[in-house]
């Protein structure tokens, strides 16, 4: 072989070699399920596969992706468990499903459940959780399951969830629970109207949740609110039909944590039961609300646009005082405007035992059917501020 053929095979040895080790640093780096066993007919359970990448994934020293492609993927009841070594993106191309037998996500109280997991992103993708005959069920009053949660954070901090659409979950489509750090954006949490239970998006007991430019169509709320919630940023939403953006209910448990911090802003209500609620028990609470802004919304044909209830006692059981403990200060409702479907479009129906303090209206203009509509407070101090219609009772 002469010199120049020596150089040459040389160079080749090199480009391959390196392009070899190139190979294996990006499947390092990127684990699709199917290279996993995952199969995208939306028939073959697919969950061995899921958590076999998930746990290379979770190993991993350096940052990593894993990968849903396009196609269909059935995956049963799954818990991603952390802690991890690395960020891991969880990229869906495609869509996950459901087994169609509810019974089989309803017993276990939740579908995609990530626990202990910091620095998690998941992007794009479709649930769809076929709650369809888990609702049919629960109509009919026979025994069902209690029913499950389609995408679950359990203990987790520094999550992206940006992207993703959820369809037909059996309860609710995604729970942020005892987390740090949340941003949702732009997701579509899609069920039908009459849907029982389906809550959009639930928190509770989390600090420094951020969500915006997401649309919220469901049975029940868009967004609940739940105990322990802190510093809670809501932007650019689309919620309706549904009931609305509930802080509550609160105040189920004699010691509860209280809940602050909550904004929500330039947002659009359309045909759904409520506005903006905050909802309590009425029984004795260490729970409190405060610190809270409702401001540039826009109510479409909304049933009860602004709502206190702080006299929520379901069954009339366990409610011995008739008297809510949770405390509520420090409300400001500013620029809400639109047409509310009822002619009562303010209620404030707030604790005998502990009356709502410092709560501000300011430019409210609210009307039923073409004309004024009406309002009525209780136990109630406040201020208003610019016009306030209806003219309100502060």
């Amino acid at each position: 072989m002469d010199h120049t053929n020596k150089k040459l095979v040389a160079a080749l040895l090199m480009f391959f070699s390196s392009f070899l080790l190139m190979g294996t640093s990006m499947a390092a780096s990127n684990y699709n399920v199917a290279n996993f066993g995952a199969k995208p007919d939306g028939r073959t359970d697919s969950t061995k596969a899921f958590l076999s990448a998930w746990k290379a994934a979770c190993r991993s020293a350096a940052s990593v992706t894993v990968t849903v492609p396009r196609g269909s993927f059935l995956l049963k009841p799954v818990e991603f468990r952390g802690p991890c070594r690395s960020r891991i993106t969880f990229q869906i191309d495609g869509t996950i499903v459901a087994p169609s037998d509810y019974r089989g996500l309803g017993n276990s109280g939740y579908w995609i459940l990530f626990v202990e997991v910091n620095r998690i992103s998941i992007n794009g993708g479709t649930l769809d959780a076929r709650g369809a005959s888990f609702w049919a069920c629960r109509k009919s009053g026979k025994s069902c399951p209690a029913g499950a949660r389609s995408m679950t954070f359990n203990w987790a901090n520094d999550i992206v969830v940006s992207g993703l659409t959820s369809m037909n979950s059996q309860v609710t489509h995604l729970v942020i629970n005892s987390c740090n750090n949340v941003i949702v954006r732009k997701v579509k949490l899609v069920a039908p109207d009459q849907s029982p239970n389906t809550d959009g998006l639930h928190v509770q007991a989390s600090t420094g949740v951020t969500v915006t430019d997401s649309t919220f169509q469901t049975g029940d709320d868009c967004i609940s609110i739940g105990p322990g919630t802190r510093n809670l940023y809501m932007s650019k939403l689309n919620c309706g039909p549904g009931h609305g953006i509930s802080i509550g209910s609160l105040g189920r448990d004699a010691n509860e944590a209280g809940v602050q911090n909550i904004t929500l802003t330039n947002s659009v209500f359309s045909g759904s039961d409520n506005g903006v609620r905050i909802k309590t028990w009425a029984r004795q609470s260490t729970g409190f609300v405060r610190n809270v802004l409702f401001q540039n919304l826009v109510m479409k044909n909304v049933q009860n646009p602004i709502i206190v209830d702080q006299n929520y006692c379901p069954t009339h059981q366990g409610c011995p005082k008739q008297g809510s403990g949770v405390k509520i200060s420090q409300v400001v409702y500013r620029n809400i405007q639109g047409t509310s479907r009822t002619q009562q479009a303010l209620t404030f129906d707030c604790s005998r035992s502990n009356p709502c303090q410092a709560i501000r209206l300011h430019d409210i203009k609210l009307t039923f059917n073409g004309r004024s509509a009406t309002s009525t407070c209780k136990n109630i101090k406040g201020v208003k501020a610019g016009v306030v219609m209806p003219q309100g009772c502060l």
